[in-house]
């Protein structure tokens, strides 16, 4: 992508988003706390914050929170490093088992939340951040990113969600109305590629993970139920199993190509919407910028996905980022503090104006959405309930493992069916739970 800045975590994962694949391996040994207590109102406070594709705008945002924060802290400063996303996992990881070159606060991946507490590297900030006055209106799954097993280890600093791009002109063209359920998108899709079989008709790819999910959750499906190191997957209930099904039903020559959709992921699909190749897309707010810069520059708008209902919302995955104090700072007052600077209401819709980031409170995203229409249908998915991954620390083993890819290609493919993929995928899953307990 650029995919805008945040596509490098959000969009492909996010295995892609994947902001996930990062990681801590699910049962590392803990970290001990260093801190030895420590609360020190003084000295050098260590920030590490994403390197993004175009980072000045970010810098500019993140400096001036700085620079308040310093003059309100006597004696005190700041130092933010901007990290390479890419390394992050392994940096993050040593900084966690190497308290005495560690960062006090550090930029993370939604998704990681739940290894990161498994590692022993986050400190619990549910106190302060329930104290903390403007975190009444934090949307419910951005909190629920920093959730685990009912304790808070940091605030949400960016919410990134999709929903359907498509081209107007193509619709004009073939007198096609906008999808209001999913079996419309999917008849529609197939209308598109039959009238014109040089494009898809919806950009779909079998490692798109975060695509995929709302036609499971739509068809009242989950990834897994539980809570903790007892989670068990349920992706291979009835329900999932008709979402994968409708999703899977997409991949063949009436609309993307098994042979070469089998292999796309988010940003594959989002680069073929936006080089002119596909007349729908599942693309996120995140991916607005380079699709502005593509082809279909003023020849496509955006709406929520559609549900299996008429009126229906199809969840969507909240991803995104968040700001974590580390448990091993001697600086915890101040970490806190400047965590909570720059995740303020302020500093978000500034990092919007900057970076064109959502903005995890509620009535900062109604403001932005005001000022600028494109981000309306994302606000409103955001609105109608968005999904989370399992908070397990088991979730980054079982997307870095591409489970669910390999399901939705076994698939498309035909090595499998629906039945017999889901089982084998709830079975990796279980795996990972179990481990990771």
């Amino acid at each position: 992508m650029k995919l805008a800045p945040l596509s490098a975590r959000m969009a492909a994962p996010i295995a892609a988003l994947v902001v996930a694949g990062l990681t801590a391996t699910a049962c590392a040994p803990e970290s001990s706390d260093n801190s030895g207590g420590k609360d020190e109102k003084s000295g050098t406070l260590r920030v590490w914050l994403f390197q993004e594709v175009t980072n000045a705008p970010k810098e500019k945002v993140v400096d001036g929170v700085v620079t308040a924060f310093e003059k309100a802290h006597k004696g005190t400063k700041v130092d933010v490093q901007y990290i390479p996303v890419e390394t992050r996992a392994e940096k993050i990881k040593a900084a966690f088992n190497d308290p005495k070159s560690a960062p006090d606060l550090i930029e993370y991946g939604n998704t990681d939340t739940a290894g990161y507490v498994k590692d022993g590297g986050l400190a619990d900030v549910s106190e302060e951040f329930t104290d903390w006055s403007e975190s009444k209106d934090t949307d419910p799954t951005a909190k629920q990113s920093v959730t685990v097993d009912g304790r808070i280890y940091g605030a949400p600093y960016f919410v990134g969600v999709r929903a359907l791009y498509y081209r107007t002109d193509i619709f004009e063209d073939l007198d096609l109305e906008v999808p209001k359920t999913q079996a419309e998108l999917i008849s529609t899709a197939k209308k598109i590629r039959q009238a014109k079989p040089d494009l898809y008709g919806l950009a779909v790819g079998g490692a798109y993970t975060y695509g995929a999910m709302p036609f499971i959750w739509s068809n009242g499906g989950e990834l897994a139920e539980g809570k903790g190191g007892s989670y068990a997957s349920t992706i291979d209930s009835a329900e999932a199993q008709k979402g994968i099904k409708a999703y899977t039903s997409l991949f063949g020559d009436d609309n993307c190509p098994a042979a070469k959709c089998a292999g796309m992921g988010g940003n594959d699909t989002v680069t073929a919407f936006a080089s002119g190749k596909a007349g729908m897309a599942i693309g996120g707010d995140f991916s607005h910028a380079a699709i502005e810069a593509g082809k279909v520059k003023g020849k496509y708008k955006v709406v929520p996905l559609p549900g299996v209902k008429s009126g229906e919302i199809a969840p969507a995955f909240a991803g995104g980022n968040n700001l974590g104090v580390l448990k091993s700072t001697t600086h915890r007052t101040l970490a806190v503090d400047l965590m909570e600077q720059l995740a303020s209401k302020k500093t978000q819709g500034a990092l919007f104006d900057a970076m064109g980031f959502l903005p995890t409170f509620t009535d900062v995203r109604k403001d932005v959405a005001k000022r600028e229409p494109f981000v309306e249908p994302f606000v409103k998915t955001l609105g109608s309930g968005a999904k989370f991954v399992p908070a397990s620390p088991a979730w980054s083993q079982i997307d870095a493992s591409l489970v669910l890819p390999t399901m939705f290609q076994e698939v498309v493919s035909g090595r499998k069916g629906v039945e017999a993929a889901s089982k084998d995928a709830a079975k990796k899953m279980n795996d990972a739970f179990s481990s990771a307990g």
